[in-house]
């Protein structure tokens, strides 16, 4: 489980083919810090540390095809910029939200518009993942916890701050560039319970199916 507040800036280092699956070793600063087994967010996908080298500062994971089929990891090459978070501790303050590293598809970023004191991000999504948004609502960006801003059809918009686009790789995503996304893991839950069995949302499943329980 992680919180979207990214804590490193790592780059890609060597890329290893294993056929279906990459292997990947990241150079960064918390790479002494970690250990072999231990979960990390990179880009929002929670992958496993394999391998750690404290000397070189580097670290590597092993991705399979099924992430590299969910997430822009197949797209990644040597010295392009990952956002890294450590899992959370339980102990810990939640600063942004709720992220699980489980990646549910790619965005697209379709428009850039700088402001006086921040940056507009408008990024397409496949409109299946419109019932996990709703504006004001949380979502996690290449592992960043944020703000749906607006929401336009299968098209959101995120705020971004000088702070975030200085220490994280937001100033990668130019347009035409793809995004992982992970809508709110809560959002999720509740769509699924309100929906199962049906085409449309039911808005009393949930009430329902307690009445049906306690009774």
């Amino acid at each position: 489980m992680f919180t979207g507040i990214i804590k490193d800036v790592g780059r890609i280092a060597h890329v290893e083919d294993l056929g279906g699956g990459k292997r990947f070793t990241i150079q960064a600063e918390m790479a002494p810090q970690l250990r072999v087994d231990e979960s990390v967010s990179i880009n929002g996908a929670c992958q496993t540390v394999v391998d750690v080298d404290a000397d070189a500062q580097t670290f590597d994971v092993v991705s399979i095809e099924e992430t590299l089929r969910k997430t822009t990891f197949s797209a990644l090459r040597e010295d392009d910029p990952v956002n890294l978070e450590r899992a959370m501790r339980a102990d810990s303050r939640l600063d942004g939200h709720f992220v699980q590293g489980h990646v549910d598809a790619t965005g697209t970023v379709v428009s850039v518009e700088r402001e006086d004191t921040d940056w507009l991000y408008r990024i397409r999504f496949d409109e299946q993942f419109a019932p996990y948004l709703i504006p004001v609502g949380s979502i996690a960006i290449d592992g960043i916890s944020l703000t749906v801003a607006r929401l336009e059809g299968n098209t959101l918009t995120v705020a971004i701050i000088p702070h975030t686009y200085e220490n994280t790789n937001v100033p990668t995503w130019t347009e035409g560039a793809a995004v992982n996304l992970e809508f709110d893991m809560i959002g999720k839950y509740v769509v699924r319970a309100l929906t199962q069995g049906r085409d449309d949302v039911d808005p009393t499943a949930l009430a329902r199916q307690w009445l049906e329980h306690a009774s």
